[in-house]
């Protein structure tokens, strides 16, 4: 699925700067999950009543697993949530890996 270009902007406000460290996870970090080679996308359906939203599962350069949901905003990525992958993404993750590769 594609969704996002190569090149990606963020875009970065009071409504969700450092929004993700209660998870433990930096807003750099989960700027990094957007350039991981092995990265799956999908619509996030259940929460895109007033835009689109969408998931990405991707790893971190320190090899984090994290799934980060995110909104396009003219052209530009805003960040939701960021967290890590809980063991069923994972688990999916793996197997969606495995069947890439």
């Amino acid at each position: 699925m594609k969704i996002i270009e190569k090149s990606v902007e963020f875009e970065w406000n009071k409504g969700n700067i450092d929004k993700n460290m209660k998870h433990g996870v930096a807003d750099k970090e989960s700027e990094e999950i957007f350039g991981s080679k092995k990265k799956f996308f999908t619509k996030d359906e259940k929460h895109s009543l007033k835009e689109e939203r969408y998931m990405i599962w991707g790893k971190s350069k320190e090899d984090r697993k994290l799934t980060v949901f995110f909104t396009l905003r003219n052209k530009k990525v805003r960040i939701i949530s960021a967290r890590d992958m809980n063991r069923k993404e994972r688990n999916t993750y793996e197997k969606k890996i495995q069947s890439h590769t």
